[in-house]
């Protein structure tokens, strides 16, 4: 395959006297986001030497970086084309918000900054809001902890036929990494600025650098038009809006928030409307997929109430059914329940962070549950609830991740009674890397099983999930890899759940 050249033919100029690019600074390769039907969103980052802080590049000025989108892959059909500046202040990053596009239409894109040419880009806007979509494939994504092994997932994620792809937290870590990338046992040391945990802006930068440095993570992004959220380690463990886990002081913790969330808006494929001021960013948004699927994207971290017992693992108790708790913050809850009573869609699908179903560690009837997750705040959960019952959604999908295991879950309307009515049904996505291997049947396997009957599979591996959504069903596939402390391990889809529309409920395909 033979590229046509670039169109746009003058070399990027640099500006603030910079000396030209000895090298590529495509180092970390491409990506696009949150399609509509007439947009992409289109990103990049020049990073010349990625893993020194700074990059290789100076603090302040700006690169003029030129832009392609073609209808081909060689280039020959560019429908559109022009410069945008990748400035400092922006970690020389570049977000580049298309419109004009054609609707339910595939994309190729590349970039260049002086005499280099980025990677090739692969991307594909929403079907129009009235479209009748007979099939939609989307990955579902999370957890990916460098250090605790390769990217395998990715890998064979890129080479999945989808859509789009939901990322549902913990992009990075925030934890001290050390030479040899540990389970990655790497015979080409990490520099020692990777070795103390990320606090500020110059750390997450890094972060990302070195994370998007993987070649894996570079072919999804590649490969598809991915919508993104977080969870805590982006910023730092377990955190629930201003407060720390270590219980740091506030305006100390408020000022690493802000760091690290200039760094995440950076490094994604997100428009200007979710670009931070301070500590505050509205990451919480809606896509529509047709008259197939309504999809809201949440954000389960900035606007919740402080852990319950003081966090871990607890007997519910008046403090977890305290209706003054929230999970979402008012003004996010109502956005979602006004959501589901102006939907149209087939289907109402809700990508967020943690484990919405109930999870009991045992059968007693004293079990103990999370009070990370939604468990944790279960006035939070039973408005949520009652908005779906009282806003007549039949087709509820929630997409989770967080748990680093695959889970599949009934929703139920009271989860303490199994005969309830099923509301919707929850697909749990196992990590990327999180956790190194995993098992197929972890320690507690029976027992977890025994102890929540909405709970309809659990495997313990590494991988994704493949979710296909038509009007007649939604499909999970649950995808898993034997091992990610050693690359190249194959993928097997370990089992398949489906629930047909008008009548939520599990069962194996």
């Amino acid at each position: 395959m033979v590229s046509a050249p670039f169109t746009a033919a003058p070399p990027a100029r640099t500006l603030h006297h910079m000396t030209p690019l000895s090298e590529s600074p495509f180092t970390l390769g491409v990506a696009s986001g949150d399609p509509l039907p007439d947009s992409v969103v289109l990103w990049t980052r020049l990073a010349p030497a990625p893993y020194e802080p700074g990059n290789g590049l100076p603090a302040d000025g700006s690169i003029a970086v030129q832009w392609e989108l073609s209808e081909d892959d060689t280039f020959r059909r560019v429908v559109q084309s022009g410069t945008a500046a990748a400035p400092a202040s922006d970690g020389y990053t570049v977000h580049l918000d298309l419109s004009g596009l054609e609707p339910d239409r595939v994309y190729w894109y590349r970039f260049r900054a002086g005499r280099w040419i980025s990677p090739v880009g692969r991307t594909r806007t929403a079907p129009r809001a009235d479209a009748d979509v007979a099939t939609a494939r989307f990955g579902l994504l999370s957890c990916q902890q460098f250090d605790e092994g390769y990217y395998t997932a990715l890998g064979h994620l890129a080479r999945e036929d989808l859509d789009a792809v939901f990322f549902v937290g913990d992009y990075i870590y925030e934890n001290a990494i050390n030479a040899q990338g540990g389970a990655r046992r790497l015979t080409d040391p990490l520099p020692s600025f990777y070795d103390h945990w990320t606090l500020n802006l110059e750390d997450y930068r890094q972060r990302y650098a070195l994370y998007k440095s993987d070649p894996e993570l570079q072919a999804a992004h590649a490969a598809h038009p991915w919508y993104v959220t977080w969870d805590d380690h982006e910023v730092a463990n377990n955190y629930a809006g201003d407060i720390s886990q270590d219980n740091d002081p506030v305006d100390q913790f408020r000022a690493r928030r802000a760091a690290a969330y200039r760094a995440y808006w950076e490094n994604m494929p997100l428009r200007r409307p979710q670009r931070p001021t301070g500590p505050d960013m509205r990451l919480y948004r809606r896509f529509s997929y047709g008259r197939l699927a309504q999809l809201d994207v949440l954000d389960t971290r900035q606007y919740r109430s402080d852990q319950a017992y003081g966090d871990g693992w607890h007997t519910p108790g008046p403090e977890t059914r305290d209706p003054a708790r929230t999970m979402t913050g008012g003004a996010q809850e109502r956005w979602l329940l006004d959501g589901f009573r102006a939907s149209t869609a087939t289907w109402n699908v809700v990508a967020q962070q943690v484990a919405f179903s109930q999870h009991k560690e045992t059968p007693d009837d004293d079990a103990r549950v999370s009070m990370d997750t939604w468990d944790g705040y279960t006035a939070s959960r039973d408005r949520v609830l009652a908005g779906v019952e009282q806003a007549g959604v039949r087709n509820l999908v929630i997409l989770t991740g967080d748990d680093h295991v695959h889970f599949a879950y009934d929703v139920k309307a009271d989860f303490d009674d199994p005969g309830s009515a099923t509301l919707g049904v929850e697909l749990l996505g196992t990590s990327v890397s999180s956790g190194f291997d995993g098992e197929e049947r972890p320690a507690d396997w029976e027992t977890t099983l025994a102890a929540n009957p909405h709970l309809k599979y659990y495997d313990g591996r590494r991988g994704y999930v493949v979710v296909t959504i038509d009007p007649q069903r939604v499909r999970g596939d649950f995808r898993t890899v034997t091992k990610v402390t050693t690359p190249g391990a194959p993928v097997a889809t370990a089992a398949s759940f489906v629930s047909e529309a008008g009548a939520p409920g599990l069962h194996e395909a």
